[in-house]
């Protein structure tokens, strides 16, 4: 158990799954989540992950994976179940809320 690994998803397979309403939370700050996020998407910024309890499965995502793969880290080590989402933002290839047009 001390080095389970993180379960992940590619931004690829998020996007298939989205129509069945996984719950999504954001790490990014959120000036970076105005700036652009994954309508359904919850942000919790990195810094507010440890005291988060969700309710169920959860994905987490940010820019590029790399905090995502961090709160995934904390959320697992409090017992939820979650799965981090690589290449993060950058990966990503659906719709997107806000942002700049």
């Amino acid at each position: 158990m001390l080095f389970k690994r993180t379960p992940s998803i590619s931004a690829a397979n998020l996007e298939k799954i989205m129509a069945d309403q996984p719950q999504l939370i954001d790490v990014r700050e959120p000036q970076e989540f105005r700036g652009g996020h994954i309508p359904g998407a919850n942000n919790i910024p990195l810094s507010r992950v440890e005291n988060y309890t969700p309710r169920g499965k959860v994905y987490v995502i940010c820019q590029s994976g790399m905090r995502s793969k961090k709160a995934a880290k904390i959320l697992m080590k409090n017992g939820v179940d979650v799965v981090n989402v690589r290449g993060g933002m950058m990966a990503w290839k659906g719709s997107v809320r806000g942002g700049k047009m």
